[in-house]
């Protein structure tokens, strides 16, 4: 019985998204990369298309909403807008990160409005409904009448807050909505595989944020995943990032397709680390020697991107607003405090993160202009460059099999 009501769900499911695209041309994304067309236009310009991905993307996947270190102490508070799922995010008393959605469960009023630090619990602000950092409704006032807090006929247990399923890893807030991903440390597996040659597991306590050069943010004029599609690549560098291109042009890159299919990028064998005088970032210790001029970029799908240097690695992460606004957010980290937050690389850092900031205004002339020409009806969803697209065509696939 159970597997006809699966059958019939996923039926009913086809038969929503083929009302919003033709699923054959989906289909035609996931071919070898000569004959396969790129996603079709409705997947970046159709309202209706964002709904049913938000379901079957950002709901059933591991999903970026932050960094851990945006809320550093106990009590810290930030409400996070998923594509109109509110969701609330929180250091408890075992300074562990927890998620839950942000809905008092009496009247579903909305808990947290700003970022703050609260002492001892979460309140409503309607009825006053307070819950602890576990999400346990710990006070209800009057409920039983007039300063009456307690009723035997409410069971309290049964309305805590809905918890998300969360995991943190390098200090990137993952979730999973929906709960039916594969477990996270199974999904990360792959990519903790690769960089072991860079990063060892005991490497990642060692990376701290940087508070005053460590973030910034932008928001395009484009749908979320041509920042994916244009971060996969290194085909644009002549043309987009002139300057760069004589640093590390195409020759110097190589491509990054992690399979299972969760990840792709590319990677460059001529990085050379940041010095100001004689002074430079720490170095990760189990770097292997042989690597030590290669860095990695890679987007781990569906919504963050890592680049990963033997000084200092970067969380760019991607806030879908709209089908055709994203709000771009870069997080750096550096090795051990002295190199995120001592006075004497202070510069060195407002240099680092003033380049990778003219690298992603750099970045938006591209993936804005894609956004305009999706409004063609005579484009296909377009053709790849068997050489140059490989790791961007894996991420058309990933979304392509995601939604059917």
């Amino acid at each position: 019985m159970l597997m006809i009501i699966f059958f019939v769900d996923q039926n009913y499911k086809n038969k929503t998204l083929s009302k919003i695209l033709d699923v054959k041309k989906l289909e035609a994304v996931d071919k070898s990369i000569e004959a396969a067309n790129g996603l079709p236009n409705e997947c970046y310009i159709s309202e209706e298309y964002l709904a049913y991905e938000k379901e079957r993307i950002f709901c059933d996947k591991w999903t970026v909403i932050g960094v851990g270190s945006s809320i550093p102490n106990y009590g810290d508070v930030k409400p996070y807008n998923l594509l109109g799922i509110p969701l609330i995010l929180i250091r408890d008393k075992e300074r562990r990160i927890r998620v839950f959605h942000n809905v008092c469960s009496h009247r579903g009023f909305k808990l947290v409005n700003e970022p703050c630090t609260l002492k001892n619990v979460i309140r409503c602000p309607y009825h006053s409904w307070s819950y602890d950092f576990a999400g346990n409704l710990v006070a209800t006032p009057h409920i039983g009448g007039l300063n009456k807090h307690y009723s035997e006929k409410f069971d309290k247990i049964k309305s805590r807050l809905k918890e998300v399923k969360t995991k943190i890893w390098m200090d990137i807030i993952f979730v999973n909505i929906n709960s039916n991903e594969i477990d996270f440390d199974e999904y990360i597996k792959p990519l903790e595989k690769r960089w072991s040659k860079f990063i060892r597991k005991e490497d990642q306590q060692l990376i701290v944020h940087s508070n005053d050069h460590g973030y910034f943010n932008l928001e395009v004029k484009s749908n979320w995943k041509f920042a994916i599609e244009n971060y996969c690549e290194s085909y644009h560098l002549p043309t987009i990032h002139p300057e760069l291109n004589k640093v590390s042009n195409i020759n110097n890159h190589y491509h990054i397709q992690g399979l299972p299919n969760r990840f792709a990028g590319q990677g460059s064998d001529k990085y050379e680390q940041s010095v100001k005088g004689n002074k430079k970032f720490n170095s990760f210790p189990n770097w292997e020697k042989s690597k030590i001029k290669n860095s990695e970029y890679i987007a781990l799908f569906p919504n963050v991107m890592i680049g990963l240097h033997i000084d200092y690695f970067y969380v760019f992460w991607l806030e879908p607003l709209t089908i055709n606004r994203t709000k771009e957010h870069m997080q750096m980290y550096y090795v051990g405090n002295d190199s995120a937050n001592g006075d004497t690389l202070k510069e060195l850092r407002k240099e680092n993160s003033r380049f990778w900031k003219d690298v992603m205004l750099e970045d938006i002339s591209a993936i804005e202009g894609m956004q305009e020409g999706r409004n063609s009806p005579a484009y296909n969803g377009g053709n790849f460059s068997p050489v140059m697209d490989q790791p961007t065509h894996q991420f058309h696939k990933w979304v392509a099999n995601s939604l059917i």
